[in-house]
């Protein structure tokens, strides 16, 4: 039984592998990839002027927190002076 189902698995992988190649190397696959790299400047040209223009609604949505500008302000005490005084 275990013979039978590897044979079946091969069988499978072959098939699988032949219908794979016998698509890419047909003609229809290569005219198909050989248009589409001639003519990529004038397809992209034609999706892009289908693009809509969306207008800037970002105006003033991030607002700047300037806390740590205010905390370099107050200035501490340094205390490595008083570590060798003692």
């Amino acid at each position: 039984m275990i013979k039978a189902l590897n044979i079946f698995m091969v069988f499978l992988i072959i098939v699988f592998i032949f219908s794979i190649s016998n698509y890419y190397f047909s003609k229809k696959n290569i005219n198909s990839k050989n248009f589409n790299r001639s003519n990529i400047n004038q397809i992209l040209k034609e999706k892009i002027t289908d693009l809509p223009i969306l207008l800037n609604d970002t105006d003033d949505v991030i607002e700047f927190n300037n806390s740590i500008e205010n905390e370099n302000n107050i200035k501490k005490k340094r205390s490595f002076w008083d570590l060798i005084k003692r």
